[in-house]
């Protein structure tokens, strides 16, 4: 607590100009309010109308720490999907190794961060014009006709239909109007790249109007397989949204939107990055290993192998099991306003689905170790959301009931390949091929997920300038699951390993793989939660506020299969996960000042959590999925600001940064880093030795106290920044603005493994993006370069399983260029 005060006292002094954005924009129509947020200009600065409270109101009068991206920044940045988002704003962090396994967090929290299960909830809260969508998928997917992006950082249970502990992204669409207009926009560029996007709204009757949205993105991908002779991790997406709204009277609106999106690239890969020595004997580490099935290779008269190439910057892979992301999402919502004439009411129904295809590589080489990785899966969700809003000059709240309903199917195939027994076995039976080849994984399972909810907020204004605002939330969770693994060896015969095979057995080597399971974990939990905010008015554009909130994350269950214990037999106690409980601290100031050319946002944090979920996976190719399991405790605390000036129509600038210190306080069993794997385990009760990472033939330790270090995916250091210039010309008979743009973003090292691994460390990087173009009232065409200095970047790492050393990685995007053109009417 202490370090929560000094870090208050210093933001309440410090003047620092950097974090969460508002990114640069060209200046846009003045378009009328809509309920889901819009945006006007006023004559001396920006007015920016939000729903981040439910209700509209300007993002400087919100007691909370909040972003605001309009949809022309967005476009004008190139910054087309919620991965990419997380360049205008520093705390926020997206991680993906495909749709499926795609971590959204904000402050370093949100959800667990490594192979994902479909058990757990989200931190970080998605929705799309008040839809809750329950899986990140929807972050990998283009933004769609979209108007405005919230990011709001904190928990807001008390407010939103399902339960965010760290944070929330409201996105919302541009909305149908009963005035015809029109949008069109092409863009081409470098490496194949190729997207359109076009919009038109419009009366069909007196007090109906539709909206219909279209988007088509494709671009080459960025490596290149020798394997399969083509590039791969390629895009590959398209997206339709429609929308009706009927307005019978005044006070009543109803809208109904559908949407469908799809992707079909060939992906995701990785790339060969590095080996890092292990406790494993050094005969069964990877160069030793490439090394013996070059020796079996030439005595069947078949080429050596060698990876294309040990820079990942070549972008060569060679991954020879089938690759694919297949990915269609959608749904259809009912929204209905009734403006009572105390208040609002407002209803949203919803149905959404998500079918995902994929296919993976997951040994990461071109040998035939898993030579299939499949877990497709088929998910419904259905929500029901009623949410009543009050305002008077004394008090304004907002009360809701939330209902939600999901089941997701899945039916997961792994398999060994040729080259299997050699990696993983030893002595006689590594040159035994016959012995795991064709060996299968089989697994099917389903989870249904359950949740219902009461939630208020109430803000009495005390007086003119100060505010208390409390806030409860009652939630009520279940989850049940299924999951059953059925083993069969290469001759398609089915094995059992209960009772526990002879040791050396051919049956023992299968089962040291591969194991048959079953489980049904099962458990429900209530959980009362509240807020309690006060926020002061000092001056017209000036507030101070302080908030703290006692929030939760519901309990988790294991759905991709249970890791193994030491002696070889499944841990069913690791069905189940606890509840995470959450104690979070927050003051901020928010200030405007040169006539509201200039805002200046500051805020300090600090967020304790115990139980807290973390992905973890031991290495063992038995382990289909990383696994959950609580950390004891974790703490996330730091200072953001973000500053944006814009001092007359023909220049903005804005410059935001965030200082993120987010580490495990206790974590005393987690999973060993690689360098720390891979040996005999050291002996039961004896005390853990750490003394000899990277030894071959070391004893491991059974499980490692991370206790202090950093959590993965956070940069302590991240900041953005972004600059417009413009100037009034004549060109093509259309009076306008010539402009010039330049935005970039810098984030310090992090790492990417669940328990830190010296392997694991990604270097920090900055990115710069340019723009130049000409724009009218109704035309703008624009030049782009993003990463304008080519600069080499690692966006993930992956620790390939069974301790051998071998890293795999996916490097950034390198220099792209291109143009686009825009026409509206």
């Amino acid at each position: 607590m202490k370090a929560f005060v000094r870090l208050s006292l210093i933001a309440s002094t410090a003047l620092i100009a950097p974090v969460q954005a508002f990114a640069a924009e060209a200046a846009p129509a003045e378009q009328p309010a809509q309920d889901g947020g819009v945006s006007s200009r006023a004559a001396s600065g920006d007015v920016i109308i939000v729903t981040a409270r439910r209700r509209q109101e300007t993002a400087q009068a919100v007691p909370l720490a909040i972003s605001v991206i309009r949809g022309d920044s967005i476009e004008a940045t190139g910054n087309f999907n919620v991965q990419k988002l997380q360049q205008l704003a520093p705390t926020l962090q997206v991680y993906s190794s495909n749709p499926r396994n795609t971590s959204v967090n904000i402050r370093g929290l949100g959800v667990p961060f490594g192979l994902t299960s479909d058990g757990f909830e989200q931190g970080v809260g998605i929705y799309i014009d008040d839809v809750y969508n329950s899986r990140v998928a929807a972050a990998v997917f283009d933004f769609l006709d979209v108007a405005q992006v919230e990011v709001l950082r904190g928990p807001q249970g008390t407010l939103y239909g399902k339960n965010t502990t760290a944070g929330a992204i409201n996105i919302t669409t541009n909305q149908p109007t009963f005035d015809f207009e029109a949008r069109a926009e092409v863009s081409a560029g470098n490496l194949d790249y190729r997207q359109a996007k076009a919009a038109v709204s419009g009366p069909l009757t007196d007090k109906i109007a539709a909206r219909l949205a279209l988007a088509t993105t494709s671009r080459r991908g960025i490596y290149f397989n020798t394997t399969t002779d083509r590039y791969i991790n390629e895009q590959d997406n398209l997206g339709l949204r429609g929308q009706l709204l009927f307005k019978p009277n005044d006070d009543v609106s109803i809208t109904l939107s559908g949407d469908y999106s799809k992707q079909n690239p060939e992906g995701v890969g990785t790339v060969f990055v590095r080996v890092g020595r292990t406790q494993r004997a050094l005969n069964r580490q990877y160069d030793a290993l490439v090394a013996a099935i070059n020796v079996d290779r030439a005595a069947r008269g078949v080429a050596p192998y060698a990876v294309p190439s040990r820079n990942p910057y070549d972008r060569l892979s060679d991954l020879d099991s089938s690759l694919n992301a297949g990915n269609k999402i959608g749904g259809a919502s009912a929204r209905v306003v009734w403006d009572t004439g105390s208040g609002t009411f407002t209803s949203v129904s919803a149905w959404r689905f998500w079918d995902w295809k994929p296919e993976n590589d997951r040994d990461f080489t071109g040998l035939s170790i898993v030579s299939k990785s499949q877990n497709p899966s088929q998910q419904d969700q259905y929500s029901q959301e009623f949410r009543y809003n009050y305002s008077s000059d004394k008090f304004d709240f907002v009360a809701g009931l939330f209902g939600f309903k999901q089941r997701i199917d899945t039916q997961g195939t792994e398999q060994q390949g040729a080259d299997a027994s050699r990696w993983s076995l030893t002595g006689a039976q590594a040159s035994q091929p016959a012995i795991l080849q064709g060996l299968t994984a089989s697994n099917t399972q389903y989870l249904k997920s359950t949740s219902a909810a009461l939630f208020g907020q109430v803000a009495w204004h005390v007086t003119p300038e100060l505010t208390i605002q409390p806030g409860v939330r009652l939630n009520y969770d279940k989850k049940s699951g299924f999951y059953q693994r059925v083993v069969t060896n290469g001759q398609g015969q089915v094995i059992s390993c209960s009772p526990a095979p002879a040791a050396g057995s051919v049956l023992a080597a299968q089962c040291g793989v591969y194991q048959p399971q079953i489980s049904a974990p099962s458990d429900s939990a209530w959980n009362f939660t509240y807020d309690f905010n006060v926020n002061y008015k000092i001056a017209r554009d000036v507030l101070a506020y302080a908030t703290y909130a006692k929030s939760f994350k519901t309990l988790g269950i294991n759905q991709n299969g249970l890791p193994l214990n030491a002696d070889n037999t499944v841990n069913y106690d690791a069905g189940t996960v606890k509840p995470e409980s959450v104690h979070h601290f927050e003051v901020g100031l928010k200030t405007q000042f040169w006539d509201r050319r200039a805002t200046f946002n500051l805020t300090a944090f600090r967020t304790e959590i115990k139980n807290f979920q973390a992905t973890v996976n031991g290495g063992q190719f038995g382990t289909v999925r990383g696994y959950l399991a609580n950390a004891e405790k974790v703490r996330s605390q730091g200072i953001e600001a973000d500053f944006k000036v814009r001092p007359s129509d023909r220049f903005t600038a804005y410059a935001n940064g965030a200082y993120t210190d987010a580490k495990y306080k206790k974590f005393t069993n987690a999973p060993c880093p690689p360098e720390l794997s891979g040996g005999t385990l050291q002996p039961a009760g004896a005390p853990a030795n750490y003394s000899q990472p990277g030894v071959p033939g070391a004893l491991s330790p059974r499980q490692c106290d991370i206790s202090g270090q950093g959590l993965p995916g956070v940069s302590k250091w991240a900041f953005s920044y972004g600059a417009e210039v413009n100037a009034p010309v004549e060109l093509l008979s259309k009076e306008g603005q010539i402009y010039f743009g330049v935005d970039g973003n810098y984030r310090s090292k992090w790492n990417s493994n669940a328990s830190p691994s010296i392997y694991t460390e990604v270097k920090g990087y900055a990115l710069t993006n340019f723009r130049a173009g000409f724009r009218a009232d109704d035309f703008d065409v624009f030049g782009w370069v993003r990463n304008a200095f080519d600069v080499d970047y690692i966006d993930l790492l992956q620790v390939a399983p069974g301790n051998t050393g071998l890293i795999a990685g996916q490097p950034g995007d390198q220099r792209t260029w291109g143009g686009t053109i825009k026409y509206s009417f």
